[in-house]
């Protein structure tokens, strides 16, 4: 376990570094005439412009579309449960047994896109082995987190998973869960500024 909080500890580190560069970088500079707003079109690009009707990769691919929401989904409860698992905190009863289906669903989700870019040719021409690493990790830490809820003698593979996938996090394309936040952002300004977002 004292492995894992190591981990979770220079991960967060790692993060805070990729935060404060992109803090350093500052606002985009756009020469252009301001022709909207900035700050409505921000909230637009977390909200309205992450609609699945709004994104062809998502309404052309409602499957894959709900198989990755569904994924993300289990990454978030499975950190919560990681962060609980450290403070000795375990859901019981119905809480367990939803949460260890939900995080099956989830897991088996991330399974069948790790396999949907294995086998598609086109998915295959635009991925790098950080794309299927990550996919594998994120994938195997969810159904980990799912089998440990009922057997607790696996507490020590549990952690050793949580670990790689802890220490991989800011080198690999899983880093986006900070810059994910600073891409949406600068897309509110780009459109936003042009007045093109929102949408009227």
């Amino acid at each position: 376990m004292w492995f894992s909080v190591c981990s979770l500890a220079i991960c967060l580190i790692s993060c805070f570094y990729h935060f404060i560069r992109l803090v350093r970088y500052g606002k985009p500079k756009d020469y252009s005439h301001k022709r909207g707003n900035i700050g409505a079109a921000t909230i637009y690009s977390f909200t309205g412009a992450m609609s699945p009707k709004k994104k062809e990769s998502a309404y052309l691919h409602l499957p894959t579309y709900t198989a990755g929401l569904l994924y993300h989904l289990g990454t978030f409860l499975s950190i919560l449960l990681f962060i609980l698992f450290l403070f000795k905190i375990e859901p019981y009863g119905y809480l367990r047994t939803v949460t260890f289906g939900f995080l099956l669903i989830t897991g088996i989700s991330g399974l069948g896109i790790l396999i949907k870019r294995i086998s598609k040719k086109e998915l295959r021409s635009l991925s790098n082995p950080d794309d299927y690493i990550s996919n594998f990790l994120v994938t195997v830490f969810q159904l980990m987190t799912a089998l440990t809820l009922y057997n607790v003698s696996l507490f020590p593979i549990y952690f050793i998973v949580v670990s790689i996938l802890l220490l991989y996090l800011p080198l690999g394309k899983l880093r986006h869960t900070v810059y994910f936040f600073a891409a949406r952002y600068h897309l509110g300004f780009f459109y936003g500024w042009r007045g093109v977002w929102p949408n009227k």
